[in-house]
């Protein structure tokens, strides 16, 4: 397994995250989607955000990404859809006629890891953890 660390933390918070257009409208299409994985990976590379995945479907966004801890999901899941919402509103103008924002607030999250549960259990449980731990 392969970590990331800062100045405070080794981590490995990987997640996959999917959000929608309001009503769920499919807008997310030609130029729009195009200039929108532009965007996401604008905004990722400036908040330190890796893209392990991105695909853009017609009414939805999926996006693997590892995210560094003390930022958390929920800022990056922010910082993305407003990022993305200001510029592809003001560049396609059809964006603000039928749609009160781009966005909606909700998203489904889910972390993404590479060991099956009962192996973390078993890791936890076991009285020798701490031989085991990523070298600080």
């Amino acid at each position: 397994m392969e970590y990331r660390s800062n100045n405070n933390v080794v981590y490995s918070c990987k997640y996959h995250v999917v959000w929608c257009p309001k009503y769920r409208r499919k807008v997310l299409v030609g130029a729009i989607s195009e200039r929108l994985k532009e965007l996401i990976e604008q905004k990722c590379s400036e908040i330190k955000v890796d893209i392990m995945e991105m695909e853009i479907m017609s009414d939805h966004v999926h996006l693997q990404m590892e995210v560094d801890p003390q930022f958390g999901i929920n800022k990056a899941d922010r910082s993305i859809k407003g990022y993305t919402s200001s510029a592809l509103r003001k560049e396609f103008k059809e964006l603000t006629t039928r749609l009160p924002s781009l966005w909606t607030n909700s998203y489904f999250v889910s972390t993404v890891g590479n060991a099956p549960l009962n192996v973390i259990e078993q890791y936890i449980e076991s009285p020798k953890t701490s031989e085991r731990m990523p070298r600080l």
